[in-house]
């Protein structure tokens, strides 16, 4: 069974998201573990991107600041390494097609799955070109992760067909951000999903309290929070770990 099959088995997975590098690696590394104490089943790990299309404010402003403080691919697969020598927490990147063309796709697969990732999601490479990455993803043994979002009901069936790992249920149109509420019925495209594939699914976008987390969490297997925070990462940069933490605490207490 693979990391990620594991995320989801005894529990609804929390999966928090945060930019690595923001505020630097040495604080995203100390996030990592912390996470991991707090009950996070999975991390999403952001490779900041210089135009990041999917994200709202909170993420691109994080990835900025990532960026202008010379974070790179490279130090951030160091990083991975490192924290594989402490933890086995299943790691999965985030970022944008550009960032993994810039290496090569084949390369790129590679050095994630010897550092230690278990999946990559590329929010803007659409269903139609997702065989040019997801072929050398399976080479390299990482999971390609699906996205699905309100609009696309025909295709959930088809997407879901071809899903590995878990597949990524966007809860609302538009950027990631957190939301005051949460209109689309994500229950119904859990179980679109689920009557072509059995596999796990997880809701993000504009999830933000404990509340949100545990209504979506009734439906889902999991819940997957970004900008509350990053929001946090932000605010208290270098002091961050213990209010992230808390955070998390709570949104795995939600799920429970």
């Amino acid at each position: 069974m693979s990391r990620i099959q594991q995320a989801f088995q005894e529990k609804k997975a929390f999966i928090p998201f945060i930019t690595c590098g923001d505020p630097d690696l040495e604080t995203t590394e100390k996030l990592v573990y912390a996470m991991e104490e707090a009950g996070a089943s999975l991390i999403e790990l952001g490779i900041p991107f210089s135009d990041p299309t999917a994200e709202g404010p909170v993420i691109q402003e994080a990835s900025l600041r990532a960026l202008s403080g010379g974070v790179t691919t490279d130090k951030i697969l160091d990083m991975v390494k490192r924290i594989r020598q402490k933890s086995q927490i299943p790691l999965v990147f985030m970022t944008y097609a550009n960032v993994v063309f810039s290496r090569g796709i084949g390369h790129f697969a590679r050095q994630a799955a010897e550092a230690g990732i278990d999946g990559l999601i590329l929010p803007d490479v659409p269903f139609e070109e997702k065989d040019e990455f997801d072929g050398p993803c399976r080479e390299y043994g990482l999971d390609f992760i699906s996205l699905i979002a309100p609009t696309s009901h025909e295709r959930i069936r088809m997407i879901a067909e071809k899903a590995s790992g878990f597949v990524y249920c966007v809860s609302s149109l538009g950027v990631t951000g957190t939301r005051s509420s949460i209109t689309t019925d994500t229950g119904a495209m859990v179980r679109l999903v689920k009557e072509v594939n059995d596999i796990p699914c997880a809701v993000g976008f504009g999830i933000s309290t404990p509340e949100q987390a545990s209504e979506i969490g009734a439906t889902a297997d999991g819940v997957i929070v970004g900008s509350a925070i990053v929001k946090l990462c932000g605010q208290y940069e270098r002091d961050c770990v213990p209010h992230v933490t808390e955070y998390v605490k709570k949104m795995v207490e939600a799920l429970a």
